[in-house]
């Protein structure tokens, strides 16, 4: 497993991540690990409570969890949001932009292409859950 990558300002949520199943099955969780194909919604009535949302991605193919992550941003989850499995280095800034501000990748990522990924691209298009003011705004308000 590579190493955890965080965007975040605050402590990782060190509680183990329980499924969507047995979170939903109980009260005292304040972790909880989507699946693919899992329905991010069911999680909507219990945010306040949760400390750590961890998103799977067993292959990097498979993007259900980006739709999982922008559901959970804009209901307003502003909790650790995690990226966890085959995620290569290439989708971490779209990631970010749907809302992901923490990654526990398979495979180590290399700091200096990271940080390279994230520093390609200097506006973007369109608006998302990062708040990032798309281009075409900044040049006609």
């Amino acid at each position: 497993m590579g190493d955890l990558l965080r965007f975040r300002d605050d402590a990782p949520h060190d509680e183990p991540a329980v499924t969507l199943d047995s979170f939903l099955g109980q009260t005292n969780a304040t972790a909880v690990r989507i699946e693919s194909g899992d329905d991010a919604r069911s999680l909507i009535p219990h945010l306040g409570q949760i400390g750590l949302i961890e998103v799977s991605f067993p292959t990097f193919r498979d993007g259900r969890g980006y739709s999982s992550a922008r559901i959970l941003r804009e209901a307003g989850y502003d909790g650790e949001l995690r990226a966890a499995g085959d995620v290569l280095v290439d989708q971490i800034p779209l990631m970010k932009r749907c809302g992901f501000d923490s990654f526990a990748p398979q495979a180590e990522i290399d700091a200096a292409t990271l940080h390279a990924s994230l520093a390609r691209y200097e506006h973007v298009y369109q608006a998302a859950a990062d708040g990032a003011v798309p281009v075409w705004k900044l040049r006609h308000g």
